[in-house]
């Protein structure tokens, strides 16, 4: 009997081992297996690297939301590389070596579609089409401009720009003008700039003042054409009406009206076209979305006058574009492109769609995309000195009804620093050395097209 009770007993402790055994394993199995993604276990915590040029201003906004991010994101961390503080050109040439060494790119923002897309054909980038479809998205529909290569979406839009005219609104009332609306032409720019030019000497005022840059040697062909150098068909721009239509209307406003200071001057004194404004010696000038803040800016503008705002003139009748739009305009900004070696594609995409999304309070420049509350970072750009603006003027120029943008162009041009200085050099050969139009418009043509046909028709 006693035997008997000691078997049983043996039997249950064998019994009692097991079963701990048994338990202590699937305990340690459970361990052991990764944490699913579904929301069951708890996921391992990635860290994902956000690349883009800020400068010392904007890296403390881009912060501020990345750590929104992650607050909304529990298990991703972002770290903010600036590769070049400030300066999107260098910023490109170092993330281009970061590629080519197979360095590993989460998200990177670009300064432009054609940086996207320079950089997707050669594979740098992850295409973002299995994205969208997962949530159901049609690009379009969500940002003004989506590049794409062979049917493949590469950048989501991240910030977008405006271009405008910004007037000395009381030397306009002085001089008995309105404040122009959307449909004026470059005709009227002119006319505009001649009525307002007054004085002589170094206390001159100019009606108007045009910069360096290419956007003021063809207005119409940077602000209502879908791509500054290439119709749709693949050609050069540069045979566009527009070009001898400008260019002479530059030389008419110097030379003849006297309304503008000359091409020459402004290379030789390298001027700032802020500074020129906003210190009284030019009444008008075109400029873009990222000047909103600086009427409010005393301290480093000051001036005592209001400034006014008007959409961009358009062409007139004699000088349309071909594949003009009937007004529409080009709307610009930078890009959010996944690099192809990324490991962590689904915390990527999250964190470009939050960034590109987010109507946040830390965002500085606004948003490319078509859904953000657009009106609320406007004020905020102007901040409080409001009496320094007509803003009424600015929020019709820049959301008004009559205010439309044109879609994306079919063709993305990589070869922008080549075919910009072809603009450059035949402007000033028009200028500066005083060549026939004609002649120099043929010139820009024939260089156009060997540079389009050697780096863009492979």
């Amino acid at each position: 009997m006693q035997n008997k009770r000691k078997r049983h007993f043996l039997i249950s402790t064998c019994i009692l081992l097991t079963l701990m055994v048994f338990a202590s394993a699937c305990g340690n199995k459970a361990a052991d297996t990764p944490a699913q993604s579904d929301g069951t276990g708890t996921k391992e915590e990635v860290t994902i690297k956000y690349y883009n040029w800020d400068n010392e201003a904007q890296e403390g906004a881009t912060d501020a939301m990345l750590r929104e991010f992650e607050a909304a994101n529990p298990g991703i961390k972002v770290e903010h590389v600036v590769l070049v503080p400030g300066n999107s050109l260098e910023m490109l040439k170092k993330l281009d070596f970061l590629i080519s060494s197979g360095d590993e790119v989460d998200v990177v923002q670009l300064p432009s579609s054609s940086a996207v897309v320079e950089r997707a054909v050669r594979s740098a980038f992850t295409p973002l089409n299995e994205f969208y479809d997962k949530e159901g998205l049609k690009a379009e529909d969500e940002y003004y401009v989506n590049p794409q290569v062979d049917g493949k979406y590469y950048g989501m839009q991240y910030t977008s720009g405006y271009t405008y005219v910004m007037l000395n609104k009381d030397a306009l009332d002085e001089a008995g003008l309105s404040v122009p609306k959307f449909g004026w032409t470059w005709d009227d720019y002119r006319d505009y700039a001649k009525k307002l030019t007054k004085g002589e000497g170094v206390d001159k005022r100019y009606g108007t003042y045009f910069h360096t840059w290419e956007l003021y040697m063809n207005g119409p062909a940077q602000t209502v054409m879908k791509d500054p150098f290439r119709y749709d068909d693949g050609s050069t721009i540069l045979s566009d009406p527009t070009y001898p239509y400008f260019f002479q209307l530059r030389k008419d406003m110097e030379s003849v009206d006297k309304s503008a200071k000359t091409y020459a001057d402004v290379l030789a004194a390298k001027l700032n076209y802020r500074s020129e404004f906003f210190g009284g010696s030019a009444a008008m000038i075109m400029s873009g979305s990222f000047t909103i803040p600086d009427p409010g800016n005393l301290e480093q503008y000051p001036h005592d006058f209001v400034t006014a705002f008007a959409p961009v003139p358009l062409p007139p009748q004699n000088a349309l574009p071909k594949e003009y739009e009937g007004g529409k305009y080009f709307v610009g900004g930078s890009q959010l492109a996944m690099g192809s070696t990324t490991k962590h594609k689904d915390e990527s995409y999250k964190l470009m769609r939050f960034m590109s999304t987010a109507d946040s309070t830390n965002r500085q420049e606004f948003s490319g995309w078509k859904k953000a509350d657009q009106s609320a970072l406007l004020e905020r750009m102007i901040g409080n000195n409001t009496d320094k603006y007509d803003v009424e003027s600015l929020k019709y120029t820049l959301f008004g009804d009559d205010i439309q943008y044109l879609d994306a162009s079919e063709v993305l041009t990589i070869s922008t620093s080549d075919l910009t200085k072809v603009i450059n050099d035949g402007f000033s050969k028009f200028m500066l050395g005083n060549d026939p139009i004609d002649k120099v418009q043929t010139w820009m043509v024939d260089e156009a097209t060997k540079i389009i046909n050697e780096k863009e028709n492979k």
